[in-house]
């Protein structure tokens, strides 16, 4: 009996990264692919390879049982099957909710997905009184604000290109004198996103001020270069990609910078999301293997790899309609606005989990793409796909509480 719910646990866990990939990280890669700065198939390659690595090199390999704190796991000490199966409900709720919007094309948060189903289970198994209901609120507010603030800096990060180098009369020779500049703040964003959100799970204890005293002149050095960068994609032999027949110097040095930007992403995706289906999936591990139930557990080598595998795959099988959702539907992406719409995504991501604030990957980037547009004009904004986007966010905390709370009560009615 054992082998089989570690079989069927197994899949589900899959299956939920696979619902990862097809929506999250194909939220990230929607900019990219939607201005042409990458194709779908290198997209794909890109995140295939980061999410693995940073889900084996960086990934969470202790976790804790229940995501994201809402519950007390050793208020189930007494009855650690009500646990497993409690986490098999989660993970089958969340994931058939994302594949459900993925179908649909809608981007949803799967953290959201995950908050919502642990807190259905949460309530039948013990109560809502021991749900930490000020957590949920938390959460609930960062889902307003961080797209407020990823629209905030990824329309001003446009403005200011617009008005300083593509209004002007000799955009390149203006891309020649701000390049160094936009390089140097990419590379500052990258380096600093990269040690303390995509290495966070490795615990390096790397200060804030020895952070800074080794990203400033790492970015310095890179943007030194972004000068001779921007002098070599003006020569008429630099090779185009695929939908690039038509790009500019300036275009190409963007879509090169979004590059550099989708690869960070596909990374920190491994480190941290790719927990949200393991962490479930090591729990039910444990609770099958000691038949106790563990505030830590040990997130097996073979279970960060196959998640992140499995995420890259979920992309390459599912994702194409949320990458065209977020990369050509909302608005019109060239390589600048995309650049600027994935800058202002990064960027709020580190100041918001630097100032240890829970937030959403797909929200922010959603709002970036949006801020981005609104600075073009909100005529150039689909507000029918920007209203079913937000029907969708609203819809997704309670469809999977009442979704898991079902499970809960069905496996339960069959198994125990």
């Amino acid at each position: 009996m054992d082998a089989v719910i570690l079989v069927l646990a197994a899949l589900v866990g899959f299956y939920m990264a696979a619902n990862i990939g097809s929506n999250d990280l194909a939220n990230a890669m929607g900019t990219s692919v939607g201005s042409c700065a990458i194709t779908i198939k290198q997209a794909v390659i890109i995140s295939i390879v980061a999410n693995a690595l940073g889900a084996v090199l960086a990934g969470g390999y202790v976790t804790g049982t229940i995501s994201k704190g809402i519950i007390d796991p050793s208020l189930l000490a007494h009855n650690p099957n009500m646990l497993m199966i409690g986490m098999f409900a989660s993970l089958l709720a969340a994931g058939l909710w994302v594949n459900l919007a993925t179908y649909f094309a809608l981007p949803v948060s799967t953290s959201q997905a995950i908050v919502g189903a642990v807190v259905g289970f949460g309530i039948l198994s013990v109560g809502a009184g021991a749900i930490t209901w000020n957590k949920i609120i938390v959460i609930v507010a960062s889902w307003v604000t961080s797209p407020a603030v990823g629209a905030l800096i990824s329309g001003g990060m446009y403005y200011f290109i617009d008005k300083k180098m593509m209004a002007t009369k000799d955009p390149l020779a203006a891309s020649q004198r701000y390049a160094p500049v936009m390089v140097f703040a990419v590379f500052l964003v990258l380096i600093l996103s990269f040690i303390f959100k995509g290495l966070k799970n490795l615990h390096l204890n790397v200060g804030f001020v020895q952070t800074i005293l080794l990203a400033i002149p790492i970015s310095a050095v890179a943007g030194a270069f972004g000068l001779w960068w921007v002098r070599r994609q003006a020569r008429p032999e630099c090779k185009l990609g695929p939908g690039q027949e038509n790009f500019t110097p300036l275009d190409r040095l963007f879509a090169q910078l979004q590059v550099l930007t989708a690869c960070y992403v596909a990374f920190a995706h491994g480190a941290n999301d790719v927990a949200n289906a393991v962490g479930p999936l090591a729990a039910i591990f444990s609770v099958v293997q000691t038949k106790a139930v563990a505030l830590k557990v040990d997130v097996p080598f073979w279970m960060l790899l196959g998640g992140g595998m499995a995420v890259g795959g979920g992309l390459l099988l599912f994702g194409t309609r949320v990458m065209e959702t977020i990369g050509k539907n909302i608005t019109e992406l060239t390589p600048m606005r995309g650049f600027c719409a994935q800058f202002g995504a990064a960027t709020t991501i580190l100041v918001c989990s630097r100032m240890g604030l829970p937030i959403s990957t797909t929200h922010v980037l959603v709002g970036s793409v949006v801020g981005v547009g609104i600075m073009r004009g909100m005529g150039t904004l689909d507000l029918r796909i920007l209203k079913n986007i937000a029907l969708s966010w609203v819809v997704t905390l309670p469809f999977t509480v009442v979704l898991a709370m079902l499970l809960y009560k069905l496996f339960i009615y069959f198994l125990l």
